[in-house]
């Protein structure tokens, strides 16, 4: 081919290839013009869409809010209150200027030069979103977010984004941008009921948002991203170390110095309000708010429920079970406890769910169901004394079986002949069993849901030994039937129910079951128990001046340990163990339990003066299968002592026997010198000895 000839092919080539790419930007021309024609016009319909339903923007003047409710305490003062509370707005110029610039550092670094949207932040999100395969970070800006919080739902949808979108362009047309920051922290929302830097600066740190300290102010900005998790009230901690970023995001934006940053986190930060520091009766007020609709039924207006506590009651308790679990409860594997208090009548005066509501609102006073061991007792005997037995009847405390099992007492001690007064003080599982299966399963579990257990109870021969499981509201009102002369007591905590203006929407007019046990009945209860108190497993629970009664209880391997006692005028129960079922190491309820009741009622009754439960008379209740004459289940025991058995004792018997998990009530119990026969015996247990 000549060189001619090459040339004229190169200009071909050069000419097809000038032509090709005419072709392509004129073919990229045109549907990138009719692309964006369409894209244009389903952007306008898409703002159209978002437009049409757009909120009314006159909205940003109100605020909405929801009906709250004050619970106040017998003498008056103010327990809790639950609602939306707002505290006074505040102009962004008497603000600390560190706390807007705590929040611009943290929620929006470029809000003074952005349009309203953070195009940047908007990338970033989605490229770190994308890449993690989840939500991770939001783009919102400051303006986007007062939008929502004020406009719109907390939905997440492309709709809701593109009203967002649209909000947040109109906010930045018609207002400064100092402004809408103004607005934003008057109205953002900072975690336990509270709206806008002041109400949040008042309730978590005891003064108004205009006094609030660097790191106060970090603190506070650190809880918007999270109010319920990071506010200083529900972790403290995770708030202190969530302020700690904010400071270096703060150092970051080049508001403050490292050095100021270093300084105000390790030395100043801020405690909880005093307020807040000093709540009583936390417990207390969940348990009331739940049944508030009940009755009332739901509403819109503000409330005001007068309740039943005594604050000073309330303030020992809390004070009183604490101290003890701090100091006694590492020793013996004690972690929680709980403590319900009442009079006789059901008004409940004290309520504990756990060692620190801060740590774990879950309350073991009425949600938690565990074995009440030989607390339990209480019932066999009730319904043996409705029988026809007495305080003075005679049973041989010896070995025996049924079926398979082989119930013991706490270190396989036996006792031969004793009363069942003598039985009930030292608490002999073998006598609580033998007078169960005489009297009757059935009767035994009447009689306890007439006196107020509605947890299921199983019929079998271990529940004379309080296997089967119930809380310690239950108990601790079970227990008051026997200062209440018989008649039956539903607590309540609430007395009136009024709207803040001063309708009364709800008042207590009085009501019971009536009576649920014979007044004999109860007074052969009263003596049994007294024998616990006065010499028995409960003697530590003695009150100088008082006649106390009483009954102990311990679980299986030592996993609960209780104490119910009452005086004429209140009926307090306590548990100890731990939440996960734990083992303690040998924590009866002759010892931790007694040693909390104990210090609380010396507290609670000091300034009353001392008396005796009144004492009933009547009929023995009529009840469907109520005994009228013994009907025994098993065949009696040997009438002479057995060889002591070799086991453990009951818990492990139990474990063994029965595979079921289910408790012993197995109690501590001394060895004296055996006592005479239908008389209060008149000798003591020794120290080391009885303390369950």
């Amino acid at each position: 081919m000549s060189a001619g000839d090459s040339r004229e092919n190169e200009e071909k080539k050069g000419k097809t290839g000038r032509s090709w790419r005419r072709r392509l930007a004129l073919f990229t021309l045109k549907w990138g013009f009719v692309g964006g024609i369409w894209a244009g016009f389903l952007g306008l319909i898409f703002v159209a869409w978002c437009a049409y339903d757009l909120p009314d923007v006159s909205k940003l003047n109100e605020i909405k809010r929801r009906s709250s409710v004050s619970l106040v305490a017998g003498d008056g003062s103010l327990i809790a209150s639950y609602g939306d509370l707002y505290g006074s707005a505040v102009a962004l110029k008497d603000l600390p200027a560190y706390l807007p610039q705590a929040v611009i550092a943290t929620e929006d670094r470029r809000f003074y030069s952005h349009f309203g949207l953070d195009l940047r932040g908007l990338l970033r999100a989605f490229y770190v979103n994308f890449t993690q395969g989840r939500l991770v970070q939001g783009g919102s800006s400051i303006t986007q977010q007062l939008a929502k919080n004020i406009f719109l739902t907390p939905e997440r949808s492309i709709h809701r984004k593109g009203q967002e979108v649209l909000l947040a362009l109109w906010l930045e047309q018609n207002f400064t941008k100092d402004q809408i920051l103004e607005l934003y922290l008057n109205r953002v929302y900072f975690g336990a009921g509270t709206y806008g830097v002041d109400a949040a600066s008042r309730k978590y740190f005891g003064h108004p948002a205009t006094e609030a300290t660097l790191f106060e102010s970090a603190m506070l900005a650190g809880m918007l991203k999270a109010p319920s998790r990071y506010n200083p009230l529900n972790d403290k901690k995770l708030a202190r170390d969530r302020a700690t970023l904010v400071l270096q995001n703060m150092v970051v934006a080049e508001y403050i110095a490292p050095d100021v940053a270093d300084a105000a986190a390790t030395m100043t930060a801020p405690s909880v309000s005093a307020e807040a520091r000093g709540q009583i009766g936390q417990f207390f007020a969940d348990w009331v708010l739940d049944q508030v609709s009940s009755y009332v039924g739901y509403t819109e207006q503000d409330l005001v429920v007068e309740t039943t506590l005594d604050p000073k009651a309330q303030r020992l308790a809390e004070a009183d079970l604490a101290k003890t679990i701090a100091e006694l409860g590492p020793k013996q594997n004690a972690s929680q406890a709980a403590l319900v208090s009442m009079t006789p009548g059901g008004a409940v005066k004290a309520m504990v769910g756990g060692v620190s509501y801060r740590d774990s609102q879950f309350n073991r006073a009425t949600q938690a169901l565990r074995q009440p061991g030989s607390a339990f007792k209480a019932f066999v005997f009730l319904a043996a004394f409705e029988a026809g037995y007495g305080p003075g009847s005679i049973f041989n405390d010896t070995p025996i079986r049924i079926g398979k099992w082989q119930p013991g007492n706490y270190n396989d001690k036996f006792y031969g002949e004793v009363n069942l007064r003598e039985a009930f003080a030292r608490s002999l599982n073998s006598v609580a069993v033998q007078l169960s299966e005489q009297v009757g399963r059935k009767n035994v579990i009447a009689a306890a849901q007439r006196l107020g257990i509605t947890s299921p109870i199983g019929n079998d021969a271990s529940i004379a030994l309080g296997t089967s499981e119930t809380t310690l509201l239950e108990m601790t009102t079970a227990y008051a039937v026997f200062a209440n002369q018989g008649k039956g007591v539903w607590p309540y905590a609430i007395e009136r129910i009024t709207t803040r203006d001063g309708q009364l929407l709800y008042e207590r007019g009085g009501s019971g079951p009536g009576r649920v046990a014979s007044g004999s009945a109860v007074n052969a209860m009263l003596d049994v128990m007294a024998s616990v108190v006065d010499w028995g497993t409960g003697k530590k629970a003695k009150l100088e001046g008082w006649p106390v009664y009483g009954k102990t209880g311990t679980s299986q391997n030592f996993r609960d340990a209780w104490f119910v006692g009452l005086t004429a005028d209140l009926v307090t129960g306590v548990w100890v163990g731990n939440d996960n079922g734990a083992p303690m190491d040998k924590v009866t309820g002759g010892s931790l339990p007694v040693v909390i009741w104990h210090d609380f009622m010396s507290g609670a009754l000091a300034d009353l003066p001392p008396r005796d439960v009144p004492r009933g008379g009547g009929a023995l209740v009529a009840s469907a299968g109520a005994p009228t004459e013994l009907t025994p289940e098993v065949a009696q025991p040997p009438a002479a002592p057995e060889k002591q058995p070799e086991e453990s004792g009951i818990g492990a018997l139990l474990d063994t026997i029965l595979g079921n998990g289910g408790g012993s009530g197995s109690e501590k119990n001394a060895a004296p010198a055996k006592p005479q026969k239908e008389k209060k015996p008149a000798y003591q247990l020794r120290e080391d000895e009885g303390r369950d």
